[in-house]
């Protein structure tokens, strides 16, 4: 696939320099009793911050599954402005308790990033992901579309916490909204 060699280097360019600086933003806290079964599976990008890892990318997703060596495998892909498919595949693994939502991503050798799920609502179908700092935000949903009320929630939070919120990108999904 033309085009996912380099989101794949330059998104394990990102997670490298991520993990050096490492940790949680100040004043987010990964949800407890998180499960990581009812978490495994697809999410669609909703909204992000810009980076040039997805720059571009539309019809994002996440499949989240198990290993079996514990870890957990991720695939995310999108279609970028060429309509051609690029695909990265990383793996994750708890940063502390495994029912806390707070993880570490590689897409690159032996280097992690944060993933640190903030919010999480009570069904599991929709997820507000924080990296290591406040340039990293994601809005995501089990189903490609949410309402305006939704997303008008999740600006509201992550504005109140401080993220950049007039730089998020309403992923387009390809649903014409």
């Amino acid at each position: 696939m033309k085009g996912s060699l380099s989101w794949l280097v330059s998104l394990g360019s990102l997670l490298l320099l991520s993990a050096c600086a490492g940790g949680l933003p100040k004043g987010i806290t990964p949800v407890q009793n998180f499960e990581v079964d009812r978490y495994l599976g697809t999410w669609y990008e909703i909204a992000r911050l810009d980076h040039r890892f997805e720059r571009g990318l539309s019809n994002v997703s996440a499949e989240y599954s198990l290993k079996d060596n514990g870890q957990i495998r991720v695939l995310n892909k999108g279609l970028d402005e060429n309509g051609e498919w690029s695909e990265a595949e990383g793996r994750a693994r708890f940063a502390r308790e495994q029912d806390e939502g707070y993880l570490k991503v590689s897409f690159f050798g032996p280097f992690f990033g944060t993933y640190a799920v903030f919010d999480l609502d009570e069904n599991y179908t929709q997820a507000y992901v924080a990296g290591d700092d406040r340039s990293y935000l994601w809005f995501l949903s089990r189903t490609p579309t949410v309402s305006d009320e939704q997303k008008q929630a999740f600006i509201a939070q992550a504005d109140a916490m401080g993220f950049p919120v007039g730089e998020l990108i309403f992923v387009d999904q390809g649903l014409g909204d």
